[in-house]
């Protein structure tokens, strides 16, 4: 079994803050959260005015956390008491993996370890459907070592999709240019969004989220 689909606890301060504040909040009663964002940065720092243009009114709940690995996503569900019995969402989103593909990880082995958060959710919440987003594009073009790493893992996960309860969707494109390229006004540093780079994200998931939380 790879790194990448086992559970890790995190040498990272920040990481292990932040895990601690989640893990507090899911000790309370969570059965508010009608849906519930996991992930790393580009999760945990969601520009806030778009967050609540979306989600805010509508039990969204943000549990990502900055630099976390899937593997520490899988250590935060497994072992950090992060999905609670309380937690019966409609709706679970999972956009993770590209702090992985920053290491240079087999995309097989986070594929794997993407899938396997995919089968633990599934075990903990049956009646909870999940969307998994593809790993958004990094890097200037296409031929940024990142992104191309990132496009093979998503054409992997894509497979866990079954449309029934798991469901996979690319937004990536939404954030590029018709020649491909990753603006510096979309994400600043070429891996974390905007201000405009999140109004676009959320605008493009809105169609699948709006109609998951409607079945």
């Amino acid at each position: 079994m790879p790194r990448e689909a086992r559970p890790e606890y995190m040498d990272e301060a920040y990481w292990r803050a932040r895990v601690v504040e989640l893990s507090r909040i899911a000790g309370r009663d969570m059965s508010y959260a009608d849906m519930i964002f996991f992930g790393d940065s580009i999760v945990h720092g969601w520009h806030l005015p778009v967050w609540e243009q979306y989600y805010g009114r509508r039990g969204g709940v943000n549990f990502g956390v900055g630099g976390d690995f899937v593997q520490g996503l899988l250590w935060r569900l497994r072992q950090g008491g992060q999905w609670p019995d309380s937690l019966r969402p409609k709706l679970a989103v999972i956009m993770i993996g590209t702090n992985n593909s920053t290491y240079a990880a087999p995309p097989a082995d986070t594929a794997l370890g993407i899938a396997e958060i995919v089968r633990l959710i599934r075990q903990r919440a049956p009646a909870t459907r999940i969307l998994l987003v593809g790993i958004l594009p990094r890097g200037l073009d296409a031929s940024d070592p990142g992104r191309r790493l990132n496009q093979r893992v998503n054409e992997l996960i894509m497979r866990c999709a079954d449309n029934r309860w798991v469901f996979y969707t690319d937004v990536g494109p939404a954030l590029l240019d018709r020649q491909g390229h990753l603006s510096p006004r979309i994400a600043a540093d070429g891996v974390h969004p905007t201000a405009e780079g999140y109004s676009r994200l959320a605008a493009a998931l809105e169609p699948v989220l709006g109609g998951l939380l409607a079945r």
